[in-house]
């Protein structure tokens, strides 16, 4: 079972090694796809790391059966007319395979290869105060030095993997979902077992149950699945569409979640019952996430209003199902947690498959996993359910995980793994205050968990960069916030995220799906508009708000 990026490369020429760069971009994802590209364009020397063989970022990863993105087209690009007036999609709701032959246009367009070193996996980064520069490291030893870093990882670049007794005794396969086989895995006439029901797992359950001659799903908790709505696109509505491509892409930085809709501008209860329904009912039929994050706006701070919700879907997925034990454990009576608090799954065959004959399903939270034998799973009540293969669609150490993996470290020997022992500190969820010149994008405090990726890291993108043209301008040497602004913005994240009822859940949103994490706003709530008035208020200000050499 592989559980590391590994795979670095030990011979990077000396040429790129030597050299020092104004900044050094770790990720190869759209945030640094798009920080490349425009920190070029303004005149700086940037080099990207990237683990992977190619562009892409998570899409590199991402290969297990189903995957595809929940965030319709065009919306999930970049907004770069260069690239979007030649490029056409072919689906609403794009599939792995299409999304890395997105980012190798992206790729041809722009030209970022030649800017790029890939199969390197970064280990270590370190600030010096004397030469006010980072040296960032590789597995293999080499070395880059730059006067800023951006780490742009994402937020699930730390793969959660289970502490099973006996999971090295497995003889079967069994792969993390973003460490699925390039060349896929056969499940024919095979035993599978699909671990957890988060949007993986469903989309895994989707493509791999009509194949599979027995499909186990292991669920902790039921999935609030919406329709996806999949819909084939056609070069020609593209051609017409694309006239406004520019409006909608501006749109999103209006939009809560960085969408082309956000919820709407009245609460639950200022509808009359007949008029609730037929909103509810508008949603469902368009599909998407409309009804989670494009409902009423009181969903997710009125328990009451949060309720309505979830009995319009459960009366909705309720008939899907056609046995009863497996109706109660995907759709209950009660909800397991407020609707909208655990992020929704996109389904579209996903009911259909839990009913046919082959697929059973296991509540892992009544009768959890005890340990693993050479042939199978045992579950506490002593079953041995025996499979050739197991999907962990088990998730990730989301948002800050991916930081914590590397051993970033100031001049005073602190790493931020110390920094943020007692809690994630930022200010505007892209720096950190005692370790000067950092950046990240898509990260801890931005919108990242709550948005469409795009949106979020177009915003702070354009941020950065023209942050670094006012310190060139200027002649400043070392950026950080003050101590004030890194703990008045802390302070708004978790105000913001605890008036809600997400932390009533486990989701990764607040750090409850990682056993032993502190539970605390990792994500800005506050919405994309909000969020954008308090960056542009920053830079409109003189930077105030940070101390500069």
């Amino acid at each position: 079972m592989r559980t590391d990026i590994g795979t670095s490369n030990g011979n990077i020429p000396s040429t790129q090694t030597d050299q020092e760069y104004d900044v050094v971009v770790v990720g190869g994802g759209f945030s640094g796809c798009y920080l490349l590209h425009t920190l070029r364009k303004a005149g700086f020397k940037v080099l990207l790391l990237e683990a992977a063989p190619a562009l892409g970022g998570v899409w590199q990863w991402n290969r297990y059966p189903g995957a595809r993105v929940d965030t319709h087209a065009p919306l999930y690009s970049l907004a770069i007319p260069e690239v979007y007036n030649t490029w056409n999609w072919t689906q609403r709701f794009p599939s792995h395979y299409e999304l890395r032959d997105y980012f190798q246009h992206v790729d041809k367009v722009l030209s970022l290869s030649k800017d790029c070193i890939f199969n390197t996996k970064v280990t270590e980064a370190v600030w010096d105060d004397t030469t006010s520069k980072w040296t960032v490291h590789t597995e293999h030893g080499a070395r880059f030095m730059a006067r800023y870093w951006i780490p742009c990882l994402g937020f699930a670049a730390n793969r959660v993997f289970p502490k099973w007794p006996g999971i090295e005794n497995f003889k079967g396969e069994i792969h993390h979902s973003s460490f699925w086989p390039s060349e896929q895995v056969d499940v024919r006439n095979k035993r599978v077992a699909v671990i957890g029901t988060g949007a993986t797992g469903v989309q895994i359950v989707q493509e791999t149950g009509p194949q599979a001659r027995q499909l186990t799903v292991f669920q902790r908790t039921p999935n609030t699945c919406c329709p996806l709505r999949q819909k084939n696109l056609t070069v020609e509505e593209q051609e017409v569409e694309r006239k406004n491509y520019r409006t909608k892409y501006a749109f999103r930085y209006l939009s809560e979640g960085g969408y082309d809709f956000s919820p709407a501008p009245v609460n639950t209860f200022d509808h009359s019952e007949e008029d609730r329904r037929a909103f509810f009912e508008e949603r469902w039929a368009q599909g998407g996430f409309l009804l989670w994050s494009g409902g009423y706006q009181d969903v997710l701070t009125n328990p009451k209003a949060n309720r309505e919700v979830f009995e319009f879907w459960k009366e909705k997925i309720r008939p899907l199902i056609d046995d009863p034990a497996k109706r109660e454990l995907l759709a209950p009576q009660e909800p397991p947690h407020p609707f909208g608090a655990k992020r929704t799954a996109l389904y579209t065959t996903f009911y259909e498959v839990m009913n046919q004959p082959n697929v059973d399903i296991v509540d892992v939270k009544s009768n959890p996993i005890s340990h693993l034998t050479d042939t199978g799973i045992v579950t506490k009540d002593g079953k041995l359910h025996e499979f050739d293969i197991i999907a962990l669609a088990t998730g990730f150490d989301a948002i800050t995980g991916g930081l914590k993996q590397i051993n970033i470290r100031n001049s005073q020997g602190k790493t931020l793994n110390q920094k943020w022992n007692n809690g994630t500190k930022t200010h505007l969820g892209l720096m950190v205050r005692e370790f000067p010149n950092m950046f990240f994008s898509y990260g801890p405090h931005g919108p990242t968990g709550f948005s469409n990726g795009p949106t979020a890291i177009e915003l702070q993108g354009d941020w950065i960069r023209d942050l670094l043209e006012r310190a060139r301008e200027s002649g400043w040497k070392s950026i950080q916030p003050t101590a004030q602004a890194e703990t008045r913005f802390s302070k708004l994240v978790n105000d913001l995220t605890f008036k809600t009822l997400i932390v009533e859940s486990d989701s990764y949103w607040v750090g409850g799906n990682v056993e032993g994490k502190k539970k605390e706003g990792l994500n800005f709530p506050g919405g994309v508009p909000l969020y954008n008035r308090l960056i542009t208020e920053s830079a409109s200000k003189g930077y105030a708000d940070f101390e500069v050499v």
